[in-house]
């Protein structure tokens, strides 16, 4: 956990670099980065074939998405994008059918979602930030994936009685799940509190306690999901590019579920 703690802290200025004090493309090159190594994770968990076309291809589209987010072509990116993917992969399976080599459907579905999906909620962070005060609603689903992590651990270790809530992860307990909610949800108004103390802006409380309770919400639900991937193909983890994180994608698999609810709480009700 310390190790875990620190990787992430070492990550942060670099992060917070990108959000305040670099061109706004920096941030998408960012994510774009983060989004092509979490799809070759992806790929490589899932055991999809070994053929080089499909990762390189998944990849390429996972990074060119993000990057057409911030150049502001994200709709015609993300269409061109997913039709060229989807052309690329069918085509190789459809010339290894037969084969040694052959590609199943869904090998082609697991790279479509690893080269589209997960790039498409990630750039959700892109979106975030061409708000009024963006930069500041960047970090919504960042405070709420660490705090609902840190929460649901301590909350665990101190309080956890009930565990085998699910298979996925037997040895957390509801309480952790509950305390990683709670912890949200306070670190949410805690920053609302900050936000409205050192910038000028007005801050909406109760809408911010919400951000809180359906992002970390959703931010356990997507931790979840992905350990599900993990467990039925049997891996700990995603990779070893972050010490004490795993891979990429065992860093951001909350935040792929977080941001796109974010983005999409901030234009139905936003908060500042």
């Amino acid at each position: 956990m310390v190790t875990r703690i620190i990787v992430g802290l070492a990550l942060g200025p670099a992060f917070l670099a990108a959000l305040f004090f670099l061109p706004p493309l920096a941030l998408a090159i960012l994510v774009a980065l983060i989004a092509a190594a979490a799809s070759f994770e992806l790929l490589r968990a899932t055991k999809v074939a070994h053929h080089n076309g499909m990762y390189i291809f998944t990849a390429l589209a996972a990074a060119a998405i993000p990057l057409g987010h911030g150049l502001g072509y994200s709709s015609w990116t993300a269409r061109g994008v997913a039709l060229l993917l989807m052309a690329v992969l069918f085509f190789l399976a459809i010339r290894l059918y037969g084969t040694a080599g052959e590609i199943k459907f869904e090998h082609v579905m697991v790279c479509l979602f690893g080269g589209i999906v997960i790039p498409l909620f990630l750039s959700a962070l892109i979106q975030l930030k061409r708000f009024n005060n963006g930069q500041f609603y960047v970090l919504l689903p960042v405070i709420c994936a660490f705090t609902t992590d840190i929460g649901a651990y301590f909350a665990g270790v101190f309080l956890g009685k009930h565990r085998g809530v699910t298979q996925v992860s037997p040895n957390k307990s509801l309480e952790g799940y509950i305390g990683g909610i709670l912890s949200g949800c306070l670190f949410m108004l805690v920053y609302g509190l900050l936000l409205a103390y050192f910038e000028p802006i007005e801050v909406r409380l109760p809408v911010m306690a919400l951000y809180g309770l359906l992002g970390s919400a959703i931010t356990e639900l997507g931790d979840l999901s992905f350990s599900l991937v993990k467990r039925q193909y049997g891996v700990k983890d995603y990779g070893s590019l972050l010490p004490g994180h795993g891979g990429m994608l065992d860093r951001f698999d909350s935040t792929t579920f977080a941001a796109p609810m974010l983005l999409l709480l901030v234009e139905v009700l936003p908060a500042f």
